[in-house]
Order: structure tokens, then sequence, then C-alpha cells
């Protein structure tokens, strides 16, 4: 059952309040059977005979009582040892007007009055088996433990030269080795607790001297099967193997200080430390540049989900539902679960690995309790079970050496957890095998995942079931470094668009060859770069015409995580398929959208791709262009206070200058102006002194650059490099806008201002063009097609104006939309001090400019067709089937005419 559903039970609860069911109807909510809760009410399966009290194993314990003593008795309760040696995951206690509950395992509490529970409907989610995540404290063990490694790496760097020789690699594999001694020595692996830092600090010098020399003999007997002549303080420790302590490694030599902080370290309690961020979160420690935020690149969890649930977790979990009562479906869908493959191509420290394999293993939890349950109905015997999903269906390729270390050392530690977890909600009937010796951790390969295949380190035969998934890295084009760049190349297989693609577009590319003609899927996180402006065009149609679609997407949102410095990026995720007549999703938040087709703008319609043009297809517009490029080193250019010093050194410099607006200037209402020196000025503008200099520096500024475009401007140093027209009215576009605002501020200027390059602009405009620019169906294209800084619009004549699909309309409608550009252009007027920003922001725009704005809108889409559009995906839908209408008209048009030749 997911979690929306779920909501709705408890919503259906609330509405329906019954005091006497209230506790049965809540378990009922959250998927526990009616044969569960008759037996529950019946007593068979409630383990308490006090009144008013019910102690579900494992479940709950609930209690009733009168009004007052709320906080004493939940207090009373998850104190008390006889009740709590039934593992119940939740206290609850009530008077039917307050409840009050603890999750006895992560400690959390919840209070609020009972008829609010559904705002609260997630803190039980894990009867359903979905864990929450205590965002604001879930990775504290972690952090304060990677602090400690921190302190003690930078130490042993300090302290050993020549500790990088190797490149690190013997400095990783101590590291992982130390972590894993830290882990097993709290969590039962060792036999007895503590035993690796009781037995350090007692047999070696305080100096640290001889730390080295112990680490180096433990790591021997660790690796060894018979340890019966070992030292008696050795003699305990077990026989890991697993490859983990396979090779010899020399151990960096401590300080008094070093070894004080391993000490220090080993006390922590390393049972609460999460193996599926902690990984990442130690990456830290060795890589530097993470150092200011330990922590802050590591994924969350509640994110890693957003990728496992569509991908393949929801639909198991509706098979495991849709079977509920089906023994014979359940052992069945058991069997397929331990068949799947997961594969992160860009795994680093195994984040979506672990995850994955966790969330696999709690649902083979909750199948594998469903049919005991079944079973014990019919009154037939269950046998032991252990459990089928092995480590080694997880597959990655991870570059760096250290993340290397620690994906392959995660995945060991979160099996010993899920393998506690297993006996714990599984009781009586439940096994798992000792985890040591250490078996198979995973396939996990290091290397370049572009350049191998992956098929070694995943090998595909017909009939698997494969999931490929990951946050692979983003780099823009003009980030990367030569060997990325190669990287990128060898992908798209040489074709010029390499030059220009984002990093993670191999992993798109390499993706879709590996999944196309089998039952495999794909999920990425990645930068947006990939579903907006240019990139498109050449990017998708590779994937495309490998018979593959979009299953399902999130566009843009931003990906935060809940680390110390927390970091967040703007990204998609994007799930592609082979070709299937399978529903597709759009998901935004908590909406989970069914439509016909994804198309690559990651918007419902039809796949098309929109190529930048050099003039606009609807071919009546006038022609947008740049605004003027300076290339002057800031020389051209002036600050109110500037231009004011210089008007009073010499004020007939006044016909020099003229107000200066790009996209800040316009929206933010700041102010800047420029020189602006036509050829026949330039002789007066160098008799003004400091005219002259500026001058002289831009020469300056124009024949040092490397650029040699730059360099030929030297000839014109009283001049902006590139010019657009001046003394001619303006209609302003700024090239870079909120994508929270819903129209975009666009506006006309005098023939005395100069448009700069850091917006766009069409000269000697009709009023209409105005209305067309800045109405919603617009704005909707240009946040769907256009490219984006970070979530903000990125408006470019070339894929946004260029593009849009209007129809050849009559004067009559020129002038009814003139009329409406009048009256917003009056509106603004009605509130000229508030700057363009001000006027346009969603929450406090004008009523008057609003409701003028709307009657435009109409106006503009009544161009289209008569029936108003009802949703701005219907706009869009609307807009990508007129703009391959024109594309293929055009397409007719430019054909040459072939000629019949006569007969002789």
């Amino acid at each position: 059952m997911n979690a929306s559903q779920i909501e709705k039970n408890v919503i259906a609860l609330v509405e329906n309040f019954n005091k006497e069911e209230f506790v049965f109807d809540l378990l009922k909510a959250y998927g526990i059977s009616k044969t569960s809760i008759t037996r529950l009410k019946k007593g068979d399966f409630n383990l308490s005979k006090a009144e008013g009290e019910v102690l579900y194993k494992s479940k709950m314990l609930f209690k009733e009582i009168a009004a007052g003593s709320l906080l004493n008795t939940i207090d009373e309760l998850t104190k008390d040892v006889d009740s709590l040696k039934h593992n119940p995951r939740f206290v609850i206690v009530t008077d039917y007007k307050t409840l009050l509950a603890k999750d006895i395992r992560t400690g959390l509490a919840l209070d609020t009055p009972i008829l609010e529970i559904h705002k609260h409907f997630g803190f039980f989610l894990p009867w359903a088996g979905q864990e929450k995540y205590a965002q604001k404290n879930e990775n504290f063990a972690d952090r304060k433990a990677s602090e400690k490694m921190a302190k003690m790496y930078d130490i042993l760097v300090q302290e050993t030269p020549g500790i990088y020789d190797d490149g690190g690699h013997n400095l990783n594999i101590f590291l992982s080795r130390l972590l894993f001694c830290f882990f097993a020595e709290d969590t039962d692996i060792f036999p007895i607790e503590g035993m690796f830092t009781d037995t350090l600090e007692q047999h070696t010098q305080k100096d640290g001297s001889d730390t080295h020399t112990f680490l180096d003999r433990l790591f021997k007997v660790l690796n060894t099967k018979d340890n019966s002549k070992e030292a008696d303080h050795f003699k305990e420790f077990p026989y890991v193997n697993g490859g983990l302590f396979r090779d010899t490694i020399v151990s960096p030599k401590f300080t008094a200080a070093a070894r004080k902080i391993i000490i220090e370290c080993g006390d922590l309690d390393w049972s609460e430390i999460n193996p599926d961020i902690f990984g990442s979160m130690i990456q830290a420690v060795v890589n530097p540049t993470y150092r200011s935020g330990l922590g802050m690149h590591y994924t969350s969890v509640p994110n890693i989900m957003k990728v496992i649930e569509p991908l393949f977790l929801n639909e198991l979990n509706e098979e495991f539902e849709k079977h509920f009562n089906d023994v014979k479906k359940l052992n069945k869908l058991i069997n397929r679960i331990a068949k799947i493959k997961v594969f992160d191509p860009a795994c680093g420290s195994g984040n979506f690995l672990i995850i994955a394999y966790k969330q696999l293993r709690r649902l083979e939890i909750k199948i594998l309790a469903r049919i005991y349950e079944v079973n014990h109905q019919l009154n037939l015997g269950f046998p032991d079970v252990y459990t089928k999903i092995k480590l080694s269906q997880f597959y990655g390729i991870e570059l760096d050496d250290f993340a290397h270390e620690m994906a392959i050392l995660s995945l060991w530690l979160a099996e010993h957890q899920m393998n506690k977890e297993f006996i714990s909600e599984l009781h009586d009937y439940g096994k798992a095998e000792d985890i040591l010796p250490l078996k198979e951790a995973g396939h996990i390969t290091q290397g370049n995942a572009t350049r191998l295949d992956w098929e070694d380190t995943c090998p595909k035969n017909d009939d698997d079931e494969i999931y490929i998934l990951g946050n692979p890295p983003y780099l823009g084009a003009r980030l990367q470094d030569v060997n990325q760049k190669r990287d990128v190349e060898l992908a798209f297989r040489g074709s010029k668009e390499y030059k220009d693609s984002d990093y993670i577009t191999c992993w798109f590319i390499l993706g879709a060859e590996f999944i196309r003609n089998s039952k495999s899927k794909l999920s990425y996180v990645s930068t947006n770069s990939i579903c907006q402006g240019e990139q498109v065009a050449y990017l998708w149609p590779k994937i495309f015409d490998q018979n593959i679609e979009i299953d399902f997407a999130y566009p843009s949102f931003k990906w935060t995580n809940n680390a110390k410095g927390n970091a967040g990026v703007t990204v998609v995720i994007i799930g592609i398929r082979n070709n299937s007549s399978n529903p597709k999703y759009l998901i935004s938040g908590s909406h989970k959208g069914q439509v016909i087709n994804i198309n690559p703008y990651l918007t419902a319609g039809p796949t098309v791709f929109i190529n930048k043009r050099s003039k606009p297809i609807s071919f009546f517009l006038p022609q947008m262009v740049m605004g003027s490029m300076a290339r002057d080193g800031g020389n051209l250019i002036l600050t109110t206070e500037e231009k004011e010093k210089l008007l009073q050194v010499d004020n007939s410099a006044s016909i020099l200058l003229r107000p200066l607006f790009g996209s800040a200037e316009f929206i933010q209402g700041k102010e800047r102006w420029c020189l602006w020196i036509k050829d026949d000025q330039r002789e007066f503008a160098e008799s003004i002194s400091n005219i002259k200099e500026r001058i002289n520096k831009v020469f300056d500024f124009r024949v040092s650059s490397k650029a040699k475009t730059t360099n030929g401007y030297s000839s014109i140093p009283h001049k902006f490099a590139q010019r657009s027209p001046s003394d001619v009215e303006a209609l302003i576009i700024p090239r870079v806008s909120s994508e929270l605002r819903e129209y975009l501020p666009i506006g006309f200027l005098d023939s005395n201002c100069i448009v700069s390059d850091s917006a766009q602009a069409i000269f000697n405009p009709e009023p209409w063009i105005l209305g067309l620019i800045s109405s919603k169906i617009h704005t909707v294209w240009i946040k769907a097609v256009g490219g984006k800084l970070e979530t903000r619009i990125r408006y470019s004549a070339s894929v946004c104006y260029n593009t849009f699909p209007f129809p050849e309309i009559s004067q009559k409608q020129k002038e009814q939309i003139n009329l409406h550009v009048f009256e917003i252009l009056e509106e603004r007027e009605k509130h000229s001090g508030k700057t363009m920003a001000q006027l346009y922001d969603p929450n406090k725009m004008p009523k008057g400019l609003k409701e003028a704005h709307h009657q435009l809108d109409l106006a503009i889409e009544r161009c289209y067709r008569l029936k108003p559009f009802e949703s701005d995906t219907e706009r869009l839908e609307y807009l990508f089937k007129e703009y391959e209408k024109m594309i293929n008209k055009n397409t007719l048009l430019d054909k040459p005419k072939r000629t019949r030749k006569k007969k002789a």
C-alpha cells in the first residue's frame, strides 16, 4: 500500500471516527489485514490482558487512559521491560482527545489532537514497511564519526611522509578496515562488545609508537582461520575473509594524538551509523575539497526513494498487494525479487545500491510475514526462512579508489543491519547466516564507466530484470577537462554535438544502449540542462531512435539533502524504458499524473525537438537581436556616481552618455550609464581627459585579450564591440528572469536608451508584440523549451522566440491586442514608484495589472482558437502540435521544385 492510499485511509478514519474501533481502524489504514485485526480483537494476537490495552507483537503497545496523565503514562510504558520485550514499534496512549506516540526504534515522538492524526499519517508508515527518515537528525551519528575520522586522517597524513606515493590506495584500505572494526565491535559481528577499541587501548603505548604494529598484526589475524597460536588478546578475534583483510598493507605511524582519537572513535556508538550515507561522509574525510561541509555530498534517503520507487519498488509493492492472499503468487514474487539485478554505473560509495538493497529486503520481510500469517490461519506449518536476496545482485562502477572501497564495505554493513532486522521482524522463523566469514559484497568495479563495457560489470542475459539507477556526475561543457571531453566524444561516437554536451549525457547514451531490447529500465538524477535548450535536439534523438521512451519524470526541482551545510542543486529525475503500452507518469511533489506521452522537455505532449532558429518560425514576426556587447573591461560603462563626477568636470560630456539597460537594470530598477560615442564624436570625446583615459584602457584591454575577435575590436576603442541599433525605440526582453513570475517582465525603452547584451531587444516594435511576448502562453512555452540558469528562465531569441508558433493574425486582432497592451502600461504607470520586480512579484502583483494581463491572455489565446485553454498542459500540447505543423509546412516550402523534362 502506497503512502497516498494510506493518507486517504487515515482521513477516512478521522471523518468516521469511532472511539471503540479507533486502534483497529488505525492499523487497518496501514494495510494490516482484516484477519489479523479480527484475531487481535478476539485476543489471539493481543499479548496484553489489561483493560483498554492492546499489545500487538512488533507493531504497537496501545493504551487508552483518562485525561491528564498522558505524559506520565507514555513515559512509564516506554520503560516497561515486560512490554518492550515483544518489540512494539510504537507506544501509543490516548484519551481520545489527544494522542501521544513514540517510535521505539528512532526515539521520535508525536503529540497531536486525535482528530488531526491525518496530518501526521507519515509517523506510522513503518507499519506499511515504509521507513520514515528524520531529516534533521538522521545523520548526527554519521557526522560525528566522520568529524573524528577527519581529525585522525589529518594527523596521519601530516606525520607519514610519502603516504600518497601509491595514490593513497594503501591509506584507503587502511581506513576502510578501521571502519569495519569500529562497526563490528558495536553490532555483534565481533563476539565481545568494544573488543577492538579495548584491546588496542590495553595493548599499545600511550605515545602511539606501537599502534601501527598492533594494527598490522590484528589485520593479519582477521584474515587467518586458525589463530590458536596467537597471543591471548588476539585469539578471540574471528576470521573475517571477504577480501577486506586479504592484502598486506603497512599501517601509518601514530602519534599520541592520533592514538587518542582512534580510541575516541571507538567509544562512539557505531551501531547507529547509517551505511547508506556513511560512505559518502567518510569520502569527505579523504577529500579536503568537501571538508567545509562534511556530508554535504551524500544523497539523502528520501531523494534516493524518488528514483527507486517509480523505477521498480512501487510496481513490486503493487504485486504484493494484488496477491496478498495467494501464497503461491507471493512465493513467486520473492523468487522474482531474488533474481533482480540493480546496477549503478556511477555508484560513489554505494548510496543508491544500499537503499535499493534495504528496500528489497524489507519488501521480502513483508511478503514472508504475510505468507506466515496465511499459513497460520490455515493451520499449516512454516519452516525457518532465510533471505533469498544476495549482495551479488548489486553492481556498480566507480572511478574513485576510496569510494570503491567504501561501497564494498558499506554493502557488507547494510547486509548485517538487514539480517538483524530480518530476525527481529520475523521473530521465531526468520533466520540469518553468520556474516562471518564475509561473502562477496556485490560486484563493484573500479574504473571509468564511460570507457568500460557495462556488460563486463553487470552481465545481461535475455530474461534478466535489470534496473540501472544513480546520480552520475554533472559537468557542463565548459568545465570538463581533456579526458572528460574525450569521454563525451566517445559516447557521442565523435559527432560534433559532444562539444556542447553535459558530462551526464554519457550515462544516458550508454544506459540506453544497455537496456535496449531487454527487460531492463533506467532512472537517473540529472542536471536539468539535458531537458532544455539546444541540448535536447541532439541528445534525445540518439536515445529515442533505439526504440526507447520516457517512462516517468520529475521536472526541475531543488535536490537538497539533510546534511550539515545542506547542498542544493536544480535537477530532474528521468526514467527510461523500451517502448511499451504501460502507463507513463509525470511526478511533481506528491502529485503523480498519468499522461499519454512524455516528451524530452518533460511535459505531457508529442515528442518533438525544438531546434534553434536564426529567424522566427512565424515568419511575419519582427527580428529579435541581442543587445549591445561592450567587451571593454568595464571602461565604457559608468555608475551613476561616476557619471555625476564626469559631468562635474565637464558638463559637455552629457551628449556622450546614454542610460544602459540590461536584465538587472530593467527588472530591479538599477541605474547604469554608458559612453555611446559615434565616429564623428571621437575627436570631441578624446578632448575630455577622463573619457580619453577610458578609451585608452579599452584599447589596452582588447589588444591584450587572448580572443582574436576581441583583438579586432581594438581598432574602435571608443565604441561597444558589438552594437545593436540605437536612436530608435526598443522592446527589452531580459535574458534571465525568475521562474516564479507568471509573466515575463518586459517593456519599451525610448530612443535614447541602450540595451546591453544581458537582454534581448526588438527595435521599432508594434505594441502588440509586447502583448505576445508577455502573454501566459508564451511564458509556458519558454519555461518548457528554453534554457535555464538553475531554475530561472534563460531567454534566447534562437530557442525561445524564433521557435514560438504563433498564427498570422489580422490587423483588427493586432489593434485589439494593442488596446490590452496600453491597459497594461497604464496599470504600470499607476504604480510608477515600483520596480518591475515588485510589480511582477507573484504574491504582490497589483490587482489591476493582473486583470489587464488576464484580458490580454484571453485575446492572445483567441488567436489560436475560440475555446479557452483549461491548463498549461493543454497549452503546451497545442503548441507542440502547432510547432510540428509549421515545421512540416516550412520543410515542404523549402523543398526545391522538381521540373519534368519534356520529351524530345
